[in-house]
């Protein structure tokens, strides 16, 4: 049976069909229709099914879809799921997902599984999480994303805008955009608003917020969590005590 969850009628209905079919042996129907479901959907669906039945729901899943279904999973059946899953297959998985997440996937493993994992991986992907792993857990640094995008202050707005059209997308949740000099010194950000409504010939330096709050990567995630409750953010920069910008962390 399904566990007891908040479900709207049609979430409802669509797992009970689901569980019925499993029940019947009816694999590749089940198999096709997940692999047409959204991550947040497959992953109720894990959370609202008993453990037998989870571990047969996850070997039909759709391969390339893991690594969403993880983001979306709660922190107690990703913890079981994470054990059906081999490292090298655990190493692909991680290759879309954001550095956060990776970290605290990777946190929730063995010590023996967590290295096999990382040794799966390319080195750029293993560089960027053993930096996110080298800060201490429950701080900035642990729950940042280095995905971002940085401007110099002297290029012109319609440069920017050309630069990001050529590259065709934003990281998850930009509302700004942060500008640093030489040094990767935070100076302010631009947020998206500002970018798509000034004139295109002015500056970064001349439009930009320089009073814009950042967060320490050694402050608490209590503290980070509390400022963004504060403030209604989406995202922030964190930078060093130096002020050097060394990713964002997201709503």
């Amino acid at each position: 049976m399904l566990e007891e969850m908040e479900l709207n009628p049609n979430q409802h209905k669509r797992l009970q069909e689901l569980q019925q079919a499993l029940d019947s042996g009816m694999f590749v129907y089940v198999r096709r229709i997940l692999h047409q479901m959204p991550a947040c959907d497959v992953a109720l669906l894990l959370e609202s099914s008993p453990p037998a039945g989870r571990k047969v729901l996850w070997q039909l899943t759709d391969p390339e879809q893991h690594g969403e279904i993880l983001e979306e999973l709660n922190e107690d059946v990703m913890e079981g799921v994470l054990q059906l899953m081999a490292p090298e297959s655990l190493a692909a998985a991680t290759e879309n997902m954001d550095t956060d997440d990776i970290a605290y996937v990777l946190r929730s493993l063995p010590d023996s599984v967590y290295r096999e994992v990382l040794e799966a991986m390319d080195s750029q992907d293993r560089h960027r999480v053993e930096a996110a792993l080298a800060y201490p857990e429950d701080t900035a640094g642990s729950i940042m994303n280095t995905d971002t995008i940085t401007l110099r202050a002297d290029v012109s707005i319609d440069v920017v805008l050309r630069y990001l059209r050529l590259r065709g997308e934003l990281p998850e949740a930009t509302d700004a955009l942060y500008v640093v000099d030489e040094d990767d010194l935070l100076l302010g950000d631009i947020p998206l608003s500002t970018l798509l409504t000034v004139n295109p010939n002015v500056t970064v330096r001349e439009v930009m917020d320089s009073s814009a709050e950042s967060i320490d990567v050694a402050m608490a995630e209590d503290d980070v969590a509390a400022l963004f409750e504060r403030h209604d953010w989406i995202s922030a920069p964190v930078v060093d005590q130096q002020g050097r910008l060394l990713g964002r962390i997201t709503i």
